[in-house]
């Protein structure tokens, strides 16, 4: 029986804790399906198709060593809905910190009683990864910085391009 298990998040963009968290995942479950959320009040910096497209690009070769599968999926609305939709019976969340775990343990509870069929597994950030974030690679990327020690060099490439168009107006 294949296990199934959801990775929810914005990824804009994905960095090298995403693509941490997605290999170790694949030691949990067989499949993983990366869900990127979708919210009207959200402006993300990447499109919904260039998050697809560099995730799929960085996932492809993990999945592929760790004898796993990975797919991209988008959704909106609640996460445990998410997992259901699918098929997923478990929710994987990595943690940064005791912030994030503070947030994630009152976002496991209420998702416990909208869905118990569905479980929430925390990895904790590796120690090379747990200070990266999305929010401040867009803001080093957004301030000419090198994001490069942050983020795979297919999201570097595609931040800096992004970057340089916002400053042309475009």
């Amino acid at each position: 029986m294949t296990k199934t298990g959801l990775y929810p998040g914005t990824f804009d963009p994905m960095t090298n804790g995403h693509v941490d968290i997605i290999r170790r995942a694949l030691r949990v479950v067989d499949h993983l399906v990366v869900a990127i959320g979708v919210h009207a009040s959200k402006k993300p910096m990447l499109s919904l198709d260039e998050r697809f497209d560099l995730i799929e690009r960085e996932a492809a070769p993990i999945a592929k060593e760790m004898g796993g599968k990975v797919s991209t999926a988008s959704f909106s609305g609640l996460v445990v809905n998410a997992a259901d939709e699918f098929g997923a019976s478990i929710i994987i969340r990595g943690l940064r910190g005791s912030v994030d775990y503070e947030y994630e343990e009152a976002m496991v509870g209420m998702n416990r009683t909208m869905n118990p069929k569905v479980e929430t597994v925390f990895l904790a950030a590796s120690p090379e990864t747990g200070h990266i974030s999305s929010t401040l690679v867009r803001q080093i990327a957004q301030m000419d910085g090198d994001i490069s020690p942050f983020v795979p060099a297919s999201v570097r490439e595609k931040m800096m391009a992004r970057v340089t168009e916002l400053k042309a107006g475009g």
